[in-house]
């Protein structure tokens, strides 16, 4: 990859993170933090994903990144964007974003295609992010991928699309739609 496709990717993704740290509901930030990330054409690991480093937190009711936009800077993320790839290689952004199940009504209703997965159905010996993910893409890769958690794990739901600037603005959109219903 040349460096020209590197600072692209980064561009991209600090564009987002302003969009959403101006209009995004901080309420849609899960316990754990969020992260938006965009990969390189091509990507094979996390090292070829850029994200904000040490993730998008809840400062009072602001939405606060808590580091720079940097390849490798999330795994977690990275590794949904890595597997959806293998099925749809233009889809090379996500983000994660607070569960409930209003919110995946609202999202149903903003005509997103939308899939979940058990993680108490996991196979043993797998990472739950390449079997969940894996488990919603078989016929496509769906604009959102959520989970209702598991002991000690956060529910979440995962935005999906072919680029930053596309996840950011389906989540400000979701945010709007929160605000109005008071979820």
């Amino acid at each position: 990859m040349t460096g020209n496709e590197r600072g692209e990717v980064i561009r991209q993704v600090e564009h987002a993170v302003s969009l959403l740290a101006d209009a995004m509901d901080s309420a849609c930030i899960p316990e754990v933090g969020m992260n938006i990330v965009f990969a390189l054409p091509g990507a094979r690991d996390p090292g070829d994903v850029a994200g904000v480093q040490g993730r998008i937190v809840r400062l009072g009711t602001a939405v606060h990144p808590v580091g720079d936009v940097v390849f490798g800077a999330s795994d977690h993320i990275a590794r949904i964007v890595l597997t959806a790839m293998k099925f749809d290689p233009r889809i090379r952004s996500a983000a994660n974003i607070r569960f409930s199940e209003k919110t995946v009504r609202l999202l149903e209703g903003m005509m997103l295609d939308v899939c979940s997965f058990d993680r108490t159905v996991e196979p043993p010996g797998v990472k739950t992010m390449d079997w969940g993910v894996a488990q919603c893409c078989r016929d496509g890769v769906p604009d959102i991928i959520f989970d209702r958690g598991a002991v000690g794990k956060e529910p979440m739901i995962r935005v999906l699309g072919e680029d930053p600037g596309t996840i950011a603005r389906n989540i400000i959109m979701l945010s709007g739609r929160i605000k109005d219903t008071n979820v």
